[in-house]
């Protein structure tokens, strides 16, 4: 599957990774219910952070609307427990460690930073509905705007 294939009405890519407890979690357990499904560059880091936080706060209203949060990264384990643990996170964060989930939702990209390049993950996130399609897709987006257009497509206020 590549990006092209990404798109509103599809199927969502279905996978099965380990949590931050070494539980495997695959995307067809939510089945009846809706996923906001959140690739994130890395654990604890200024811009991941205020998205991780983002939607901590607005879970209850992320609830509301049967929805579950599920951030994936290609970090370790032990990285996802600190992180959960120090900022309290209520939601599921998913290993991706060979970023072959990342790969097919389009989203393992060239990234750059302060002129230095290297692959990894594009912030994004998708809303997957009830029936496992694809109902929003929001590519290379803000901490910021991640959480308010999520709740946007929930039909939640920002």
């Amino acid at each position: 599957m590549t990006k092209e294939d990404i798109v509103v009405g599809a199927p969502a890519p279905d996978f099965a990774l380990p949590d931050d407890t070494g539980k495997t979690v695959k995307l067809s357990d939510f089945r009846g219910k809706r996923v906001v499904l959140y690739f994130y560059p890395k654990d604890d880091t200024p811009g991941c952070t205020a998205q991780a936080c983002g939607f901590r706060d607005a879970y209850p209203d992320i609830e509301e609307r049967n929805a579950v949060v599920i951030g994936i990264s290609p970090d370790a384990e032990g990285s996802h427990q600190e992180f959960r643990t120090k900022y309290d996170l209520p939601f599921i964060l998913l290993v991706d460690a060979d970023h072959q989930v990342a790969e097919a939702y389009g989203v393992w990209e060239e990234q750059s930073v302060f002129g230095k390049k290297f692959m990894g993950n594009t912030r994004s996130h998708f809303l997957i509905d009830e029936d496992g399609k694809l109902a929003d897709l929001q590519f290379t987006i803000s901490p910021q705007d991640s959480v308010a257009k999520a709740l946007a497509a929930l039909g939640a206020s920002a």
